[in-house]
């Protein structure tokens, strides 16, 4: 089942409450999300860092974070085919929608039970080990509680409309709106009528993205190209009379 096809009307044909959280809302995340990622790499590029707490756990962290990471992946990229290509698009390219909705709702599942999973791990770490849990600032449980709401509402609002209830098509209302931000002719109404899990959802990821630049997660952004290009490290064994203990005795060359 999918929702029928509905006019698009402009911003300025909206109510009040829709404008502000469907069309204000996303422009205020969208300029703190670049800003605010300027703003840090500027001013705070010594704690451009995740901040690894390896060092006080490995065996939780082995199994927690590629778990995470992978599933976090998988769920972007299905973000990105969901709600930036048009269903135009896969349809030309001889996707039918049953094919692309029975693959969205296999691997949107699976994704968000292993990032589901994994945070839950990382989450128990943080609490159960005492290392780990003394580094952990006011900011990182902030970061943790919004990811988790928005993860969480995500795999909702997937179960409940198209495993449990009879199918939500949002390529036909989400989508539009999404892309319609970034044409700068918003359509807040699109979002007016999508269902609630849907709709808390969408907020609830405006909020981590606005939020996303003060926190750990802006290492996703960074890639150590660097490395690539930076001479190499020499390194020069240190002179015996600067040394703290004498060297051992061997063969002395004579001569």
């Amino acid at each position: 089942m999918t929702a029928p096809a509905q006019p698009f009307t402009t911003a300025a044909e909206t109510g009040p409450g829709s404008l502000l959280l469907w069309v204000i809302l996303p422009y205020l995340s969208l300029a703190f999300f670049v800003l605010g990622h300027i703003w840090r790499y500027r001013y705070d590029k010594f704690g451009w860092t995740t901040r690894s707490s390896q060092l006080y756990e490995n065996r939780l962290l082995r199994i927690g974070s590629p778990l995470f990471h992978f599933g976090v992946l998988v769920v972007l990229l299905g973000h990105i085919g969901g709600l930036i290509i048009p269903k135009s698009w896969t349809e030309a390219v001889g996707m039918s929608e049953n094919t692309y909705h029975l693959a969205a709702v296999i691997l949107g599942t699976v994704a968000g039970v292993c990032t589901v999973g994994g945070l839950a791990i990382l989450v128990y770490r943080r609490r159960t080990v005492g290392p780990v849990f003394s580094a952990t600032t006011r900011n990182d449980k902030a970061m943790y509680l919004s990811l988790t709401v928005t993860i969480l509402l995500g795999l909702a609002a997937t179960v409940a409309a198209n495993v449990v209830g009879g199918g939500y098509d949002y390529r036909e209302t989400i989508s539009p709106w999404f892309r319609s931000i970034f044409y700068l002719q918003p359509h807040a109404d699109l979002m007016s009528g999508a269902p609630l899990l849907f709709q808390l959802h969408a907020l609830s990821a405006l909020l981590l993205f606005a939020f996303w630049p003060f926190t750990r997660l802006v290492h996703m952004l960074t890639a150590p190209l660097g490395y690539l290009t930076r001479p190499y490290i020499v390194y020069r064994s240190r002179d015996a009379q600067l040394g703290t203990r004498a060297p051992r005795r061997g063969w002395e060359r004579i001569g």
